[in-house]
């Protein structure tokens, strides 16, 4: 079942670089204050790497001035997303967050089967506004789209 507005986010491991991996459970992370949690499907492919990821480091100062922390998911280990977030020069402010094996993609149910391409289990393009850990706002793309998850649109829906 697919997680809804509404909903408090389900606890998972999940890991971050930072002095080598440290591993947290989601609700840790995301569980307290205004939280925007964007996925991608992959580090360093083209959509990610081009566009949805350089959105959010452009507008990280906006997030702050509202009090919302960012964080960046895939289903990607932290050597991974550690390295991707270095060579695209993302801001300390900036959580890229590392998991590794799908289980808080497959908890909120946004999991997306790339087996065909050769990609395994990955998460499905999306973003989501948290406060306190209940989902206030879930935009989640249509396959091959990039529109509703972007900086800009969850600028837009916080505001709204």
């Amino acid at each position: 079942m697919t997680i809804a507005v509404g909903d408090r986010i389900p606890e998972a491991t999940v890991a971050v670089f930072k002095d080598g991996i440290q591993t947290h459970t989601s609700t840790e992370l995301l569980g307290e204050g205004k939280v925007v949690v964007f996925a991608v499907p992959g580090a360093f492919t083209p959509t990610c790497s081009n566009r949805h990821l350089p959105g959010y480091i452009q507008h990280i100062d906006d997030f702050a001035q509202r009090g919302v922390k960012v964080f960046c998911l895939s289903v990607n280990d932290a050597f991974v997303m550690d390295a991707w977030g270095k060579e695209r020069g993302i801001p300390d402010s900036l959580v890229m967050l590392a998991d590794g094996n799908a289980a808080f993609t497959k908890a909120l149910g946004l999991e997306l089967d790339g087996t065909k391409n050769g990609m395994g289990i990955r998460a499905k393009r999306f973003a989501m506004y948290l406060e306190d850990g209940v989902v206030k706002v879930l935009n989640v793309e249509a396959p091959g789209e990039f529109k509703v998850s972007s900086a800009e649109a969850m600028l837009e829906a916080i505001d709204g």
